[in-house]
C-alpha cells in the first residue's frame, strides 16, 4: 500500500474539475494546496471501459485528454456507479463526500501503485490545465433541445456556468445536464450562436458568433480564445 510519506504524487494535470467534486464551493483562483485523498481504478489498460467518464468527453484520445484523467463528480442518488455524499459516515468509506477520492484508469493507477493495492492513499494538488487552441463546442440534441459539450478548457479546467445567445435572442441561461454537457430548451436552429463561459475560478470569456447560423447537430466549433 502507498502511504502519504512516499514520493508518489498524483499530479492533477489530469482534468481539473474539482469545483463539483468538493461540493458547491467556488474558488477565485486555482488552489495549489496539497490534499490527502484516496484513489482506485476501473476498467482495463486500454481505458475503453471508462471512456465517457464523469465529464461526458466521449473518446478521451480524440478530445485531447488521454487516460491521465480522473472522474471527480458526484450525484445525489443511490442507484449510481458514482458515490453519493454521506456526511453522517466519515470513516471506513473511500469515495463518499466529504472524503476526497479519485477513480483512475488502470493505465494511470499502476504508475503510482501495484495493481493489487486496490484503493490507495494519495496526496494531490490542483494544477493549471494547458490546452492547445480555443474552447470547443459540440452541438447535440434536437431542434427544441440543444445540448452543448464544452471541452478543451484550459486554466481551472472546469466550467461552472454557461449562457448562450442566438442571433435573434437575448442571453439565455444554460443548465448542466451532466459532466460538461450544458442544455437549453429553446429553438435555435438557423441562428448564429454565442456563448458566455465561466470557470470555477470565476474567469469569464465571451465567444461571439462562434457558431455560424448554418450549424448542424453533431458538428463542433472552436473558439478563438481559452482560459
Amino acid at each position: 500500500m502507498l502511504n502519504s510519506s512516499n514520493n508518489f504524487v498524483l499530479w492533477l494535470g489530469f482534468v481539473a474539475i474539482f469545483g463539483q467534486a468538493m461540493g458547491s464551493r467556488h474558488i477565485h483562483s486555482i488552489d495549489t494546496t496539497w490534499y490527502d485523498a484516496h484513489a482506485t481504478f476501473y476498467g482495463d489498460m486500454s481505458g475503453s471501459d471508462t471512456m465517457q467518464g464523469a465529464c461526458g468527453y466521449g473518446n478521451l484520445f480524440e478530445q485531447g485528454y488521454g487516460l491521465a484523467t480522473a472522474a471527480l463528480r458526484t450525484i445525489k442518488i443511490t442507484a449510481t456507479n458514482f458515490c453519493p455524499p454521506n456526511y453522517t459516515k466519515t470513516v471506513d468509506v473511500w469515495c463518499n463526500p466529504p472524503q476526497r477520492h479519485f477513480d483512475l484508469s488502470l493505465y494511470m493507477f499502476i504508475k503510482i501503485a501495484p495493481y493489487r493495492a486496490g484503493v490507495i492513499p494519495v496526496r494531490y494538488r490542483r494544477m493549471r490545465c494547458e490546452k492547445q487552441g480555443g474552447l470547443r463546442f459540440e452541438l447535440k440534441g434536437n431542434p427544441y433541445w440543444l445540448l452543448v459539450l464544452i471541452y478543451n478548457v484550459g486554466g481551472a479546467g472546469d466550467v461552472v456556468d454557461v449562457k448562450i445567445k442566438g442571433s435573434s435572442t437575448r442571453w439565455l441561461q444554460m443548465s448542466r445536464n451532466w459532466g460538461q454537457n450544458w442544455q437549453v430548451g429553446t429553438y435555435l436552429v438557423g441562428q448564429g450562436l454565442s456563448f458566455r463561459v465561466t470557470t470555477s475560478d470565476r474567469k469569464i470569456i465571451k465567444f461571439d458568433d462562434v457558431v455560424p447560423s448554418y450549424w448542424q447537430f453533431g458538428q463542433n466549433f472552436e473558439g478563438n480564445s481559452n482560459f
